[in-house]
């Protein structure tokens, strides 16, 4: 199944939350399957997988939206000059390193740039439109925003050299 339509990339605004919310539910449910089990998956949607206003408000969320949808996408656009959003990610100068408005954990101090290296935050896309390349445009562009806002995404050692910070997982 391949999507079709433009996709563009814009600031998450609060007026999208309510949309944010059912992307995130959707996301959830579609795609993360392989990796948690249902009672995880609706554990952490109660908790850490959501919408963090925090990264809304200090404009580093982003949205992805398309002029129509994918095969599958029940939420399909009126007209072909529709927006619909279809992905949402961003990144955070706050040391906060997962969660949402619910989770309990946040530390929202600001990171030290000379220190600590900008994070990648919560992202979603609707599973009609996975594997499409929505991702990988707004992981980008959250790259592209952290290093102009002075952050790294890697870590810099004391020896000179910067080491990429890469997330590992094993799989049971």
């Amino acid at each position: 199944m391949k999507a079709t339509g433009k996709i563009r990339l814009r600031l998450a605004a609060p007026e999208d939350v309510p949309v944010l919310r059912e992307l995130i539910e959707a996301s959830a449910r579609g795609l993360q399957t392989e990796d948690y089990t249902l009672a995880q998956i609706e554990g952490a949607l109660q908790t850490v997988f959501g919408v963090d206003s925090q990264l809304i408000a200090d404009g580093t969320y982003l949205v992805a939206e398309a002029t129509c949808t994918a095969e599958g996408d029940t939420r399909q656009a009126k007209t072909p000059a529709d927006w619909v959003i279809v992905g949402c990610g961003g990144w955070s100068r706050r040391k906060t390193l997962f969660g949402s408005d619910h989770w309990t954990g946040r530390e929202d101090a600001l990171l030290d740039p000379q220190r600590d290296a900008a994070k990648i935050r919560a992202f979603f896309i609707h599973p009609a439109w996975a594997r499409q390349g929505v991702g990988s445009m707004i992981l980008q562009a959250c790259e592209e925003a952290a290093r102009a806002a002075g952050l790294r995404i890697s870590i810099p050692l004391a020896n000179g050299e910067t080491l990429p910070v890469i997330h590992m997982a094993k799989r049971a």
